[in-house]
């Protein structure tokens, strides 16, 4: 399949829309909101150069990141709630965002960083070979929660230089519970291996700057809700030992987390050493 027709294939997941495995069904072009909260117009909350995110993806000049609004997850505990649940943001068509996409280039961004896309992915699609006809040559980053759709990252083939999905949790109960997405864990998994088939392990230049692959973020929750153990083994028994996992201890409560127990309390110490070593448990040992 060419570039065109994957475009052409992820237009036509809008209606009815079964872009992510919410599968809503709703006609976004139509103007019906799916789950997410948006229609079929490119939402942009905001962008420019992020200076906190991994150092692989920062560099000295930044990642350039493009923050979209809305959510196709939902979390009750998001640390960015007034862009996934708030839905803030302004309505943009697909040449301004080729012209913000180069322009982020152009100020030493060494990537774009595309923040929470899966709703977005056709318009993305249509925006990334735009760019790059235009000269962009920096890598395309999909920031994503892992709750994906095989189908629709089969479509994103040769447009995603890296994947960056979060790996939130491994146990059912738990994504009910937080996300109202009891498949979570089992779509992450396939996503996860897809990713790796597309891209496979996170690379770096001479420089320590990301050039493609896949990095893994693992939040770590209070009580081990995110179930890091289980979650470790996976990455390295089912994708590989190799694979580059930021395993990341800035839980705090937010949003709605206050009213779920054991989300209540930001993340112990201790809780985060047992996660660094069920990681190298597991016999992961890059990233952390």
């Amino acid at each position: 399949m060419d570039r065109a027709e994957a475009i052409d294939k992820a237009k036509s997941l809008l209606s009815p829309c079964k872009l992510c495995p919410r599968e809503c069904g709703v006609d976004r072009p139509a103007g019906e909101e799916g789950f997410c909260g948006m229609r079929s117009e490119l939402v942009v909350s905001s962008h420019g150069p992020h200076f906190g995110e991994e150092p692989e993806l920062v560099g000295v000049g930044g990642s350039g990141t493009i923050f979209l609004a809305g959510c196709n997850l939902g979390c009750v505990f998001c640390q960015n709630d007034s862009i996934s649940h708030g839905r803030s943001g302004r309505t943009m068509g697909v040449d301004r965002l080729v012209e913000i996409m180069l322009s982020l280039e152009a100020g030493g961004c060494h990537n774009i960083n595309f923040v929470t896309p899966t709703h977005f992915t056709p318009q993305l699609m249509a925006a990334i070979p735009a760019a790059r006809d235009q000269g962009l040559a920096v890598p395309i980053v999909y920031n994503c929660s892992g709750y994906e759709s095989v189908e629709t990252l089969v479509l994103l083939d040769g447009f995603v230089e890296i994947y960056m999905p979060d790996l939130k949790f491994v146990d059912p109960d738990a994504a009910d519970a937080m996300t109202g997405a009891r498949d979570y864990p089992e779509r992450v998994r396939a996503a996860l291996r897809e990713m790796h088939r597309q891209v496979g392990d996170f690379n770096l230049d001479k420089k320590g700057v990301a050039t493609g692959g896949l990095l893994v973020r693992h939040l770590v929750l209070p009580r081990n809700l995110a179930g890091t153990e289980d979650a470790m083994r996976f990455l390295a028994d089912e994708i590989s030992t190799d694979t580059y996992v930021n395993i990341m201890n800035q839980y705090r409560p937010c949003f709605k987390a206050d009213e779920f127990s054991g989300l209540d309390r930001p993340l112990r110490y201790n809780e985060y050493l047992d996660a660094l070593d069920a990681a190298r448990k597991a016999g992961l040992h890059r990233g952390f």
